[in-house]
């Protein structure tokens, strides 16, 4: 008998600004995150005998470094539960992408298991716990689109318009801690208010270090602007650009050069489980 799977998106920042840099090396940010329908899914197998195992690892990949088997960890200490749980995961969004893989699976995991083990936590307690497992995660539980500031765990509503988005992923994996202690890196753009924030405004203060990197990502986004208004989403490498509906997008990406890979999705405005937690 087949498991049910349980969605988790990919993520895109429409905007990326680094306002600041704390004491302790994190940057501060403002960026709005929008979910789009394009992800990871995951199952889950129920055990009684409390163990955490991901059924199909990564190679190389620890369990202690498995974003996946640690919130699972972290929510069976935090909710003193005594079941576990076989976890299998389907990849499909890229590492180093820049949309949110790894942290998406991981709110997944809290927002599927909290109601498979029958824990019951709120949504603030789950966005606490995500913090600690890394800054993007808390989005992902607060499952609507955001304004986000601080590392961005503050989070605000925002109202979107519809969109569907052409995404292109170069075939690089970007180093998000290399791009962050890049000495070109700007770290003082002025703070925007929400109030400001328009779908047009702003720019991604990483995508012209990332560019000078990995020039796979700077070309991939010269294409995608002989259409609009294209950038990169977080540290990349992954780029996009907007459309008002799902033909205009489909019909750009289907004069995207054959080396270029990517997909369409279409912009959500919650999370596929916002209703899992309360």
């Amino acid at each position: 008998m087949s498991l049910p799977t349980y969605p988790a998106p990919a993520k895109l920042n429409l905007f990326l600004h680094v306002v600041g840099q704390r004491p302790d090396g994190y940057h501060l940010l403002q960026t709005v995150f929008r979910f789009i329908d394009y992800g990871d899914s995951l199952s889950f197998a129920v055990r009684d005998d409390g163990l955490i195992r991901r059924l199909n690892p990564l190679p190389g990949l620890e369990p202690e470094q498995d974003l996946t088997v640690r919130a699972a960890r972290l929510l069976q200490q935090a909710g003193g539960c005594r079941l576990g749980v076989d976890i299998a995961l389907e990849k499909r969004l890229p590492m180093g992408g820049g949309l949110g893989g790894g942290s998406s699976d991981a709110a997944t995991v809290l927002l599927a298991l909290n109601r498979l083990w029958d824990l019951n936590l709120g949504r603030t307690e789950l966005q606490a716990l995500g913090l600690r497992l890394g800054a993007d995660v808390p989005v992902f539980l607060f499952g609507e689109s955001a304004f986000a500031e601080g590392i961005g765990e503050k989070l605000q509503p925002v109202a979107l318009p519809s969109a569907w988005y052409v995404v292109l992923v170069p075939p690089v994996a970007v180093s998000t801690p290399e791009i962050f202690a890049s000495r070109e890196l700007t770290r003082d753009t002025k703070p925007i208010k929400m109030s400001d924030f328009s779908t047009g405004c702003g720019r991604n203060d990483l995508e012209s270090v990332v560019c000078r990197n990995y020039p796979q990502v700077a070309e991939s986004l010269a294409w995608l602007r002989g259409f609009g208004d294209a950038r990169m989403t977080g540290s990349g490498a992954c780029v996009f650009a907007g459309f008002s509906d799902e033909e205009q997008a489909r019909r750009v990406f289907s004069l995207k050069p054959a080396k270029m890979a990517g997909f369409v999705a279409k912009g959500l405005d919650r999370h596929p489980l916002y209703d899992f937690a309360s």
